[in-house]
């Protein structure tokens, strides 16, 4: 189990205390005063490692079984002696331009709370050293713990769409670029960006309904003075799931865009291609007339019939090339 506790403290008024290293003498000491609280962080736990700490919090069996096999979308569940909150922590790569997701379990029930952690994107550490700073915010039990928690990630959601906007600004200063770029590499980067976005969503959009029961106060275990700290939580997840709709409207016009343009360069080659084949086409033709071997043919045997047809060949060209500068084939 130490391989897997991350933390473990007894909070009482706000401050952290040191507290009996067995989670059961550690929960029952935090429920013998009534002012303190157990928070328990595991990082990964096998089956086994968490059967202990299930047992000895009385988790529901159901959500020990989602907190293990994680892959869960944003969720809130109510059980008898706890509740079960899922978020999904967002990480921006700048060295890729990449999106990654964790996730994050909080059980919360009377006087303790567990937070179970996947992946490394969740600022657990930074946000229980800011509580443990703060204890006129700790000292509201297990559902400051919760606030700090949405709070942290929903507000680093808001700083991966800015990465997102300046990636995509990015993407459009290089469809919208005189030479072009590569097609093919613009397209790719076009295709990776929405997948980006779309493993985004799927961290954010789901979170809208849990956060808004929580700002409307009617969830047991939840303190209900805290519901302006979890609207204004909600505010922020709206503010964020807008701009990431607005990113992928915006990407799905910009690979329009790139498709209309690599049309109007077919369509601008094509035109060229046929215009050089039209002017190749006219001393092609006179060259052909005058290779047939007919005996009788005009102008044949006259001793300036060569120069006469080259003149003509070449003055039909030109003409030819004129036109097509003039419409824009050329």
């Amino acid at each position: 189990m130490r391989r897997v506790i991350v933390d473990s403290a007894i909070y009482r008024d706000g401050r952290r205390t040191d507290g009996p290293a067995d989670l059961s003498d550690a929960l029952e000491e935090a429920r013998a005063t009534g002012d303190a609280f157990l928070w328990v962080g595991l990082h990964e736990p096998s089956g086994a490692e968490f059967d202990h700490v299930a047992s000895e919090f009385a988790l529901h069996p159901l959500a020990v079984e989602d907190a293990l096999k994680a892959h869960q979308r944003p969720k809130l569940e109510v059980y008898d002696d706890s509740l079960f909150v899922v978020l999904k922590p967002i990480v921006y790569e700048p060295a890729s331009d990449r999106v990654s997701s964790g996730e994050l379990m909080v059980f919360m029930g009377d006087s303790f709370v567990v937070t179970v952690r996947h992946g490394e994107g969740a600022p657990l550490a930074e946000v229980r050293r800011r509580l443990e700073a703060d204890p006129e915010v700790l000292k509201h039990g297990p559902t400051a713990v919760l606030y700090a928690v949405s709070d942290a990630i929903v507000d680093h959601y808001l700083d991966v769409t800015g990465e997102l906007q300046v990636d995509l600004e990015e993407l459009e200063a290089d469809v919208f670029a005189p030479s072009g770029g590569n097609p093919a590499n613009t397209a790719e980067r076009i295709y990776t960006a929405k997948r980006q976005v779309l493993e985004f969503r799927r961290a954010s959009g789901p979170l809208a309904g849990p956060m808004a029961r929580l700002a409307a106060g009617v969830v047991p275990f939840v303190n209900e003075r805290s519901q302006p700290f979890f609207r204004d939580v909600n505010d922020h997840l709206l503010r964020s799931n807008e701009q990431v709709e607005g990113l992928d409207r915006l990407l799905s016009d910009v690979l329009s865009a790139h498709l209309a343009q690599m049309g109007v360069r077919q369509n601008d080659d094509m035109r060229k291609i046929s215009a050089w084949a039209a002017m190749a086409a006219v001393p092609t033709m006179v060259a052909g007339i005058y290779g047939m071997n007919f005996e009788h043919m005009p102008e044949l045997h006259w001793v300036g019939s060569y120069p006469a047809v080259i003149v003509v060949m070449t003055g039909i060209v030109v003409a030819l090339y004129q036109v097509f500068k003039r419409r824009g084939w050329m």
